[in-house]
């Protein structure tokens, strides 16, 4: 049974950080064109269905499953420092999520005054987390 909750795990983090790399970008198109209301008013609507449609069942699906995990091997934390680091990683990502949220609400509500620029280096943080995230589960460094 583990393994087919580490491969659902696997399925629902996949779907889940494509929603945190697209997202952002999808901010960036916004905040550069406030100007042309029909687009923007398309981008709020592929912005709202991404995180609720996709974002959201995707992130339930990666939390379950991967509490799943630990519930089912909570040894897991006698095995190195590198859940320890990888847990806080993920955290990040979850509060990523959770703050993708609040500036999609605000850039919902035209009130949002981010730059396109600064959405564009906002969109690294789920790129640099995912890397500890993944060399942390493979590599166990330490």
């Amino acid at each position: 049974m583990y393994l087919w909750i580490k491969a659902f795990h696997i399925i629902s983090v996949i779907s889940w950080m494509a929603v945190l790399f697209y997202l952002p970008r999808l901010f960036v198109y916004h905040a550069e064109n406030k100007d042309k209301k029909e687009f923007v008013s398309v981008v709020k609507i592929m912005e709202y269905k991404l995180y609720k449609y996709i974002g959201v069942p995707a992130f339930w699906g990666t939390i379950l499953t991967g509490a799943g995990m630990i519930a089912m091997n909570p040894d897991i934390f006698k095995t190195g420092g590198w859940i320890h680091l990888k847990l806080t990683a993920a955290l990040l990502l979850i509060l990523y999520f959770f703050h993708l949220s609040v500036i999609r609400k605000r850039l919902e509500k035209d009130i949002c005054e981010k730059s396109g620029k600064f959405f564009r280096m906002y969109n690294e943080i789920p790129t640099v987390l995912m890397i500890v995230i993944v060399i942390m589960a493979v590599a166990k460094p330490f």
